[in-house]
């Protein structure tokens, strides 16, 4: 994508809103990424409020030099997430209620360390007081099926099956709480801890593998007993430990320091 200084105002106006463009770095892998980020950011901060135009894919190839292909690629995406509304023969607009959408966060958006570790500590509250319910109303059924997860965990030998079990492990605990709500947001965050796992195992071999998922199963094990024990405090203290031994290995990480512990 080419560079420009200083900011770069596209015509379009709405409402006497002029869309504005700012050239910026990004950690987005594609141009369309790119493009979506930009406007997304507009929108949130409400620089884009409902009713403004687009600029046409005329604008935008020529002001950021990139191809018709990629803006509609944008576009696209940006439709996808109820950011913009095509009108026949007018234009694409940011449609009502666009700035206040439904939480998300991109897979592609974890893929960098500082990315992981704004993520880690979001998680930190919602992971604790997730035990400390589940601790409090967790039946055995529940129960069987954290353990189920943790032995599924014990047994992997490889990235997908380590992923698929924890996240298998969380979403139990999540259900334990007998709030929909918990379920939910755990599996909408199992896909987001893809990236991590396979950031801090990449080039690992089998034996590094069993390792950090032995290392991860004893934190793993330390809530497990305290949810088992029906013990709300102990199971938060252990959830929250757990988090931030993740958070301390991966700063370590991008330090390039050894990564003591582990966590996700």
């Amino acid at each position: 994508m080419s560079r420009r200084s200083g900011p770069i105002s596209g015509p379009s106006q709405s409402h006497g809103t002029m869309i504005i463009l700012s050239p910026m770095a990004t950690k987005a892998a594609s141009l369309a990424d790119d493009l979506v980020q930009r406007f997304e950011e507009q929108i949130e901060k409400g620089d884009m409020p409902a009713g403004s135009r687009f600029p046409t894919e005329k604008e935008i190839t020529e002001t950021f030099g990139v191809s018709r292909t990629v803006v509609r690629e944008a576009y696209s995406r940006l439709a996808a997430r109820g950011l913009l509304v095509s009108r026949r023969g007018s234009g694409a607009y940011v449609p009502d209620g666009a700035q206040y959408r439904a939480f998300q966060i991109a897979a592609e958006e974890v893929g960098e360390i500082d990315d992981l570790l704004k993520l880690l500590e979001m998680r930190m509250g919602f992971e604790a007081e997730m035990a400390g319910l589940a601790a409090r109303r967790r039946t055995e059924a529940d129960l069987a099926a954290i353990r189920d997860a943790l032995d599924a965990m014990e047994r992997s030998t490889d990235v997908d099956a380590s992923v698929a079990a924890d996240a298998a492990f969380h979403a139990a605990i999540a259900a334990a709480t007998a709030n929909s709500y918990y379920l939910r947001f755990t599996q909408f965050l199992g896909v987001r801890l893809v990236p991590s796992r396979r950031l801090y195992l990449q080039g690992s071999d089998a034996r590094q593998h069993r390792q950090y998922a032995r290392t991860i199963n004893r934190d793993h094990q330390a809530i497990y007993d305290a949810i088992a024990a029906g013990d709300p405090a102990a199971a938060q203290r252990a959830a929250r430990r757990h988090m931030e031994k993740s958070i301390a290995r991966y700063r370590a990480m991008q330090d390039g320091l050894p990564a003591d512990g582990a966590g996700e």
